[in-house]
């Protein structure tokens, strides 16, 4: 690929230049991996090279593999899209709307006017939010006690919703819920049943919520952004033994194991050699499932986890089941109708049925949309395109 020079020249360069600490990215069609990339350190304060193998926290990576796990169970008639999940998971039986706060600062809590589906939980339109985008939830757990969903304990989950079931997109915990669907549904806990239907078929040796002794040897290092731009190792690590296993973002991997998820996409539910979803399920998966809502603009409310959040700005953006969808060509020339989505410490993926390409960058930077590993990313992505339009004219 002859690109491979551009994107290795842009990832080495920002990797010197220490604008980012460390950097694996990999392209593959659906039959094979067209780019391999691993630049800079896994930890600024050591000398460990990273490697391609490295290990990384893929954060809200995880909603994806849970949406496929989730369809899975649809398939077989376990789960439905449209039935109200209270009848699956009783804590969402009765949810109540956040109206405000009284005038002692006391939550003001209403029944919500319509059951929350499967559906909306998959699109993030069933009124959940996270507080690091939602100014009134950082104020509700303040004042209730209630853990952040990073502790994994199931107290963290128990939060009213913001608006009515379906009336607006909203970013949140909406796939943890989901995991525990899959969980109530599969007799199975949400590890166990990835590894069995989704990880162990496409051959995902690496990833999953407990980091083992092989992988902590290739972890890498969570780094966090300074008001001067530097990078310094911060200490951080999910709970390796969770009250619940958060399918919302739980997930630790290596680039190379979830670009074979995104080949089981590009590829209409098949992974090495296995059928996991049936082709018009994917079909489905990567369709607008929010009608005339959008995707709007994140704003941070929790400034260490994330800046603002606005991808493609003058975009319209729709949400299928559990994927991000682009309306439009990307000034990377990512194709309309492409599926997408990141995880919290700068990791992302697109996937690209028309052009029948993936790709998988992942770094480990805190805030969320950090400007320097955009700008990795857009430079790698810049740079598969580039290569797909040369091999494009070579065979025209």
């Amino acid at each position: 690929m002859q690109s491979k020079a551009q994107i290795d020249q842009v990832l080495r360069q920002k990797s010197d230049a220490r604008e980012i600490p460390g950097v694996v990215a990999i392209a593959a069609n659906s039959k094979e991996v067209i780019y391999q990339g691993a630049f800079g350190k896994r930890d600024l304060s050591k000398d460990d090279a990273m490697t391609p193998d490295s290990v990384f926290w893929i954060a809200s990576m995880t909603k994806a593999i849970t949406g496929a796990a989730a369809m899975q169970l649809v398939e077989q008639g376990k789960l439905s899209l449209d039935a109200p999940i209270g009848k699956v998971l009783p804590d969402l039986a009765a949810p109540q709307v956040l109206e405000g706060f009284d005038a002692n600062g006391e939550p003001v809590l209403r029944p919500a006017s319509n059951p929350i589906t499967l559906r909306h939980l998959m699109t993030h339109t069933a009124g959940f939010c996270y507080n690091m985008w939602n100014g009134d939830m950082v104020q509700y757990l303040e004042k209730t006690g209630l853990p952040a969903v990073t502790t994994c304990k199931n107290d963290a989950l128990k939060l009213p919703l913001m608006t009515d079931p379906g009336t607006r997109w909203e970013y949140g915990i909406n796939l943890d819920y989901v995991g525990k669907a899959v969980e109530a549904v599969s007799g199975k806990r949400l590890d166990a049943y990835l590894r069995d239907h989704l990880f162990t078929p496409l051959g995902m040796t690496d990833t999953g919520f407990k980091i083992g002794e092989a992988q902590r040897k290739r972890l890498v290092a969570m780094h966090g952004r300074e008001p001067d731009g530097s990078l310094a190792p911060i200490p951080f690590e999910l709970e390796q033994d969770p009250e619940f296993h958060m399918g919302g973002g739980g997930l630790y991997g290596t680039a190379g194991d979830y670009i074979k998820f995104t080949q089981m996409i590009l590829n209409k539910g098949r992974g090495n050699g296995n059928q996991l979803l049936k082709p018009e399920t994917v079909a489905m998966m990567g369709q607008n499932h929010i009608g005339e809502l959008t995707m709007t603009r994140m704003t941070s409310a929790v400034a260490f986890a994330t800046n603002d959040v606005d991808l493609y700005p003058d975009m319209v953006k729709k949400w299928g089941l559990s994927f991000l969808i682009t309306t439009a060509q990307t000034p990377e020339g990512r194709s309309p109708g492409s599926l997408a989505w990141a995880g919290l410490a700068n990791t992302y993926f697109w996937i690209d049925p028309a052009r029948d390409v993936a790709g998988v960058i992942l770094m480990q930077v805190l805030p969320f949309a950090d400007q320097k590993c955009l700008e990795a990313f857009a430079g790698f992505e810049r740079g598969v395109y580039a290569g797909l339009d040369a091999a494009g004219q070579k065979a025209a």
